[in-house]
């Protein structure tokens, strides 16, 4: 039975004790790829999971700025399973927009149980990231059937329930909500990224699986009018990208201060003393503060459309975002790259495994292109043009 948290102040926290946890063995699970399934049970038993179920169906509901602040903390400790629960609070966010009084109901107690949410989104081979060939059919006795290959499906193999995009016979975007264990659905965890190892963002097939028809979401009307669907997917990863820079820093002055050789030409006796070494440090700190200031700041912009939902508030709060989605983006690179920069030779050995917030910040910024972010920033700041409605800004 999972925990119930009741405020904001508990999530946080609560993130931050599961983050000094997870961080303890963060670099043998990467070095070993072995998959975080006790430490993820753990996450659910706590209650994070459940936070932004409403506060009338007994959840914390607690703010934007709240989640992500949750978010960074857990990727402080570990990005792997930060990134993991991205997905079920986005599609907990679907059904809080676009699900019936009974989807929501019966969704909503399942979460505050502990179940987790995977998805199953992305395809290969397809023209660009916003077409879907997985289909749902209408089935003869009642309901629907999935047809379908998904890939990149973070969360889906640690799931209780796998949310499926597909299109109907009028190509509409639709949501089904599927059993992990559902006849019909395989997943295979054959994701071989260099970074973000342990996500396990594998692949779905999907064959004849039965979907009734009350587990199913038009998501397609998420998009009909101003929305913040995009912006709150968008500040989760932006989160996890400041705290993968937040834990390359820390990690960099820990192995300075007991590690690290003073060069030779300084005259210091330790190489916490180097004047240059404190010079690139008090660089990199800046660079991280004013990352997580625009995750604030982003955060507080959502809530602040939350409450006063316009098209104009949405538009302001996809720009905050895409903001510090980019700034995240490479302040995250910088940082981890920095890690070797700083701590020398000694540094590169495979044992000691820092090379994985690099490789982690490299893997997960790939995610969608910030170019375009920044391309609908100057649109918006320059003409005033609002940014388009998608689950990507």
């Amino acid at each position: 039975m999972a925990q119930i948290i009741t405020s904001d102040a508990e999530a946080v926290a609560t993130a931050a004790r599961l983050s000094e946890r997870f961080a303890a063995g963060a670099a043998e699970r990467d070095r070993e790829r072995r998959l975080p399934a006790a430490e993820l049970d753990e996450l659910s038993e706590s209650g994070l999971l459940a936070i932004t179920v409403p506060r009338d169906h007994g959840g914390a509901d607690v703010s934007a700025r709240t989640l992500a602040e949750v978010v960074r903390l857990l990727a402080t400790g570990d990005p792997n399973i930060a990134q993991i629960p991205q997905s079920h609070f986005v599609y907990v966010n679907v059904l809080r927009r676009q699900g019936t009084p009974e989807q929501r109901k019966f969704f909503f107690a399942e979460i505050l149980d502990g179940r987790r949410l995977g998805n199953a989104q992305s395809e290969a081979g397809t023209k660009h990231v916003q077409e879907y060939r997985t289909r749902l059919l209408p089935h003869p006795g009642g309901g629907w059937v999935l047809e379908g290959d998904k890939h990149y499906s973070t969360g889906a193999l640690f799931a209780d329930w796998i949310p499926v995009l597909a299109r109907d016979p009028e190509d509409r975007l639709q949501v089904a909500y599927v059993p992990r264990d559902a006849e019909g659905v395989e997943v295979v965890d054959d994701w071989a990224g260099m970074g973000q190892r342990l996500t396990a963002s594998g692949t779905v097939h999907l064959r004849g699986v039965r979907v009734p028809a009350d587990r199913v979401v038009p998501h397609h009307l998420t998009f009909t009018g101003p929305q913040l669907h995009g912006a709150v997917a968008q500040l989760l990863h932006a989160a996890i990208d400041v705290g993968i820079a937040g834990a390359a820093l820390a990690e960099a002055a820990e192995f300075v201060r007991t590690k690290s050789r003073p060069w030779f030409e300084s005259g210091y006796e330790s190489a916490a003393e180097d004047p240059l070494l404190i010079q690139r440090f008090g660089e990199l700190a800046i660079t991280l503060r004013a990352a997580e200031a625009l995750l604030r700041e982003a955060g507080e912009a959502v809530d602040a459309a939350a409450s006063d939902l316009d098209d104009d508030s949405a538009a302001s709060a996809s720009i905050a975002v895409a903001t510090a989605k980019a700034f995240a983006d490479r302040a995250s690179v910088e940082l981890a790259g920095a890690v070797f920069e700083v701590s020398g030779t000694r540094s590169a050995l495979e044992h000691l495994n820092l090379n994985r917030h690099w490789r982690n910040a490299r893997t997960h910024t790939l995610h969608d292109p910030v170019r375009w972010k920044i391309q609908h920033i100057g649109r918006h700041t320059l003409n005033g043009t609002p940014p388009p409605r998608h689950g990507l800004l």
